[in-house]
């Protein structure tokens, strides 16, 4: 029989992060309100209402924007590491409240609850990234050409920076986003996904606390749950200098064009279609676990999801079998039971583009030697479990170059390594790939000039599991943006040359001179 929601501390688990059954879901520091329609949010994981939003709309935006702006200038004048101290205080604050909030990520979005807890913790590890980086933002000393004079860059707080999140990762990139924002001086504008809109709340929450226990300006950290109407509003605004997307290459196309109509910045982290080449001399055990963590993860509903497996011929056949062998052992159903690897996929709609996928693959001549199917009976009630499932297909194919959010892992055989690079890069999308190979040159030849194309490039590790420390994000229809690690903090700020002249002349430039 199905375990209820609340035999599994749900009910305790909203208390402890101040959600209610009715919330409202604008918020411009610690003050809530909402004057748009009701959002209601299911768990896919049992089909439950967990509880009511009232969403915001254009007017309850503008409010947050107002408060946002007010709010930057006295924010940007606080010193770097100060502004440091506040992501400290908010990443200690996520470790007291990581059970929690992890929990609530894997109810509401079907996540297993080891992921969900996984990605509190990559919040946690953001902010220790970047309260080291708050005395670490640095420009360069230059020699000029002109005698007495000094020249340097430095960097300053862009303004208000806007993120829209997608329901995949429900609070991690936020908080890559908000923890670099807040120590470059910005303040950020939030809108989640309205299918985890309970998450935001609950991370507001927690952010709040520490605004309000530091005497700071509400505004410096906003949220509004809404429709597509407020993600536009947000897009289309001078006053938000920078719009962070996440989502599909779709809706990213739309959003790239039209915050550069407005000479806004933007970082783009849209579709994925990655790959795994397993070679003739991979370490095959490695290969299959990190192929099937890859693909059925988060129920297939990660960017850096494994979508394809490029495999050599001469292992083809014994990795096949090992995978289904594997799939076999797969236990689906509650996430929060951690017995189980896999859970449901997002909602009904999601079921749906899952099984379209599957029918299509089919009918351009995939091979399944896994069947995919939707799970019936109590424990699946929601109707979002789905069946893990594997298909041998030509790279070619339509179905095979689109991303589908869904555990569906394609197989593909190769000869050469130069055939399967270009197998690799043969996909509109750029985002994450690796190699199975103990075989250096193999291994060197993947990460060189002629290798792969993706923003990331891994070596005997999956596609997924990105460390907070490394540049995340992708190239081609991927969008090109970078999040997270490295000196994407430069993402954030705008770039300034500066010049001191200490002498008692003052030279033109091409030896121009006036007699004045």
């Amino acid at each position: 029989m199905a375990k209820k929601s609340n035999d599994f501390g749900i009910e305790k688990t909203l208390k402890n992060l101040g959600i209610s059954k009715e919330n409202k879901g604008v918020s411009g520091g610690g003050k809530y309100y909402g004057s748009g329609e009701v959002i209601e949010s299911y768990s896919p994981t049992d089909g439950q209402l967990i509880a009511k939003i009232k969403s915001g709309n254009k007017k309850d935006y503008n409010k947050i924007i107002e408060k946002a702006q007010s709010a930057f200038l006295e924010f940007r004048l606080m010193p770097a590491p100060k502004r440091g101290e506040l992501v400290r205080q908010f990443g200690q604050k996520l470790r007291e409240k990581k059970n929690d909030l992890g929990k609530l990520v894997s109810y509401e979005m079907g996540k297993s609850l080891q992921e969900g807890l996984g990605e509190v913790q990559e919040m946690i590890d953001i902010c220790d990234f970047a309260v080291g980086l708050s005395r670490q933002l640095h420009g360069y000393t230059m020699h000029s050409e002109r005698a007495l004079h000094r020249m340097y860059e430095q960097y300053h707080p862009l303004g208000i920076v806007g993120v829209i999140s997608a329901f995949n990762f429900p609070v991690a990139v936020w908080s890559w986003n908000t923890a670099l924002s807040w120590i470059c001086g910005n303040v950020t504008v939030w809108k989640p996904s309205e299918k985890v809109g309970l998450c935001a709340i609950a991370c507001q929450n927690i952010i709040a606390e520490v605004l309000k226990e530091n005497s700071m300006p509400e505004g410096i950290s906003s949220m509004i749950v809404g429709d597509h109407t407020v993600g536009e509003a947000l897009v289309e605004d001078k006053r938000v200098s920078l719009v962070s997307f996440t989502g599909s290459t779709r809706v990213g196309r739309k959003v790239g064009t039209k915050v550069a109509e407005r000479f806004g910045k933007s970082i783009l982290e849209l579709g994925g279609n990655n790959a795994i080449i397993i070679t003739e001399n991979a370490d095959l055990d490695m290969a299959v676990i990190g192929a099937v963590f890859g693909a059925v993860g988060t129920a297939g509903q990660r960017c850096t999801s494994t979508r394809r497996l490029i495999i050599h011929e001469s292992v083809y056949e014994e990795v096949k079998n090992r995978l289904v062998k594997a799939y076999g052992q797969l236990k689906i159903g509650n996430p929060l039971d951690e017995k189980n690897h896999v859970g449901p996929l997002i909602d009904k709609d999601a079921v749906k583009e899952y099984q379209a996928s599957i029918e299509k693959c089919k009918a351009e001549g995939g091979r399944f030697a896994v069947e995919g199917g939707v799970l019936k009976g109590k424990n699946y009630a929601s109707g979002c479990y789905v069946k893990p499932c594997i298909a041998e297909v030509e790279n070619s194919y339509d179905i095979v170059q689109h991303e589908t959010f869904a555990p569906i892992l394609y197989l593909i055989k190769y000869n050469t390594l130069d055939e399967a690079v270009a197998l690799q890069n043969d996909v509109p999308q750029g985002l994450s790939s690796a190699i199975m190979t103990q075989n250096l040159r193999e291994a060197e030849l993947f990460l060189s000039h002629a290798g792969s194309d993706c923003g990331i490039a891994n070596v005997n590790i999956g596609t997924s599991g990105a460390e907070i420390g490394g540049a995340f994000g992708g190239e081609k229809e991927t969008g090109g943006g970078r999040e997270s690690g490295s000196d994407v903090w430069k993402y954030y700020m705008r770039r300034q040359t500066n010049t001191i002249n200490y002498s008692t002349t003052l030279p033109l430039a091409q030896g121009i001179k006036f007699d004045l």
